[in-house]
């Protein structure tokens, strides 16, 4: 089989051909302003521009003509060893411990020589993305890495939405699936859990823990956003842009398919897929290096439909109108506070991060009485996957999370399920850091 992404991919090859075409036909104005003279240029591009401006028009065209066609051979390259590339991912997938519709809790207990009494971990990844990334390779794996550290986790996977929760909104996401998780989650553990979300699924758990803190020991965040303007001075715009342009594929489909959610992390920076796929054609195919850069542009790739509600909602209420950092994000009718949390948390901003930019996360910390911080000199996926991620962030978090789900077993008797969760059609399963570290 070959490989598809990256997704969406007209939409890559597009932005490509537009910087190379648009270099070559902007020349001509660039040498009317003596480009090589401007002081706020640059110096490669300085150098460049002096270069060509000595060159005959014509000379100067057939020059950045042959230099496009050199980058798209070698960005064409990248794409073609990555299509074909002979990785495949091949990790055990521990059982299912509960399902309700297409949401699996997946216990991690086992894994790794850990104790299937461990530590019981509530761990609730973004919507949008499959879960396995905090299960990547059997060499990067953070759910692996806390199983053999004392820790049990309970993997809250989502998949494709079924005909039922195609109608979700983020209400029902909460109420429906993420509350009858905690409760299958406690019960297997008889007692209080720990919480750990990350990304969207750190909002979400912050919803979580909000609703129900009897229940949970601690609570982590990692690059979870919460005010959605931080740092983002038009993205009230962009949101209700984004939301606009959406509305009618939801409406005619029932959920924001995969394809268009890549699209507007595109965005961010649309020439990405350009840099990557161009750098990965220079690797040795064979090497360990290309067989992650695979392993990673797979998962990333392999994306989740959102709902239709829940992608307007997201889209429109939390990055249009910013409803959780203002405090007016409801869920079930009542709007999340995170200063009503009074849990022990954690907070690991990656100082890097531009999907989640740091002021964005830093929001849900200042609003937490007491929470903690880790800020990693690391990116929002490299937390989680990159060489560095393991002394920068899994290691802190393990003996975190340990220290506080400990504490709150020992000071919390246990006692019966609670039955706060709307009725969901439940069916039973198949047989020291380098980071900056603060108190806030």
């Amino acid at each position: 089989m070959t490989r598809l992404g990256p997704r969406p991919l007209p939409l890559h090859l597009a932005a490509a051909a537009a910087s190379w075409t648009s270099g070559i036909a902007a020349w001509p104005l660039w040498k009317s302003v003596s480009p090589g003279s401007n002081p706020l240029w640059p110096e490669p591009l300085r150098r460049a521009a002096e270069r060509l401006a000595s060159l005959t028009p014509d000379a100067a065209t057939a020059a950045l003509t042959r230099e496009a066609t050199r980058r798209a051979a070698a960005f064409l390259a990248g794409l073609e060893r990555y299509a074909h590339h002979p990785y495949r991912r091949d990790v055990p997938a521990p059982p299912v411990l509960w399902q309700a519709g297409s949401a699996r809790l997946r216990d991690y207990g086992s894994t790794e020589g850990g104790p299937a009494d461990g530590l019981p971990l509530l761990v609730v990844p973004s919507l949008v993305n499959r879960a396995y990334v905090l299960d990547l390779t059997a060499e990067r794996s953070l759910l692996r890495f806390l199983s053999a550290r004392g820790l049990r986790p309970l993997l809250l996977e989502w998949d494709v939405p079924d005909a039922e929760e195609r109608g979700f909104t983020l209400t029902d996401i909460v109420v429906r699936r993420l509350e009858p998780a905690l409760d299958a989650a406690r019960a297997a553990a008889g007692g209080p859990i720990g919480l750990l979300g990350y990304c969207m699924g750190g909002t979400l758990a912050a919803a979580l823990a909000a609703r129900r803190p009897g229940d949970i020991a601690g609570v982590a965040f990692m690059a979870a956003p919460w005010d959605f303007h931080a740092g983002a001075p038009r993205q009230a715009e962009i949101g209700r842009m984004a939301a606009a342009a959406c509305r009618p594929l939801v409406g005619a489909l029932g959920v924001l398919p995969v394809d268009a959610i890549q699209a507007l992390f595109a965005t961010l920076d649309p020439l990405t897929a350009l840099r990557k796929f161009s750098a990965f054609g220079r690797l040795d195919p064979e090497s360990a290096e290309a067989a992650r850069f695979v392993a990673l542009e797979d998962w990333l790739n392999d994306g989740i439909p959102l709902p239709g509600p829940v992608a307007l909602e997201c889209l429109a209420g939390w990055y249009g109108e910013n409803t959780p950092g203002r405090g007016l994000w409801p869920v079930d009718g009542t709007p999340v506070r995170p200063e009503a949390i009074r849990l022990p948390s954690l907070h690991l901003i990656p100082a890097r991060d531009r999907i989640v930019p740091p002021a964005a996360a830093r929001a849900l910390a200042d609003r937490i009485p007491g929470a903690e911080r880790i800020e990693p000199t690391l990116g929002h996926i490299g937390m989680v996957v990159a060489g560095g991620a393991e002394a920068q962030v899994w290691r802190p978090l393990a003996a975190w999370l340990a220290g506080v789900i400990r504490t709150g077993r020992t000071a919390t008797p246990a006692r019966p399920k609670a039955r706060r969760s709307a009725p969901s059609r439940s069916r039973p399963a198949p047989a020291a850091p380098a980071g900056r570290r603060s108190r806030g």
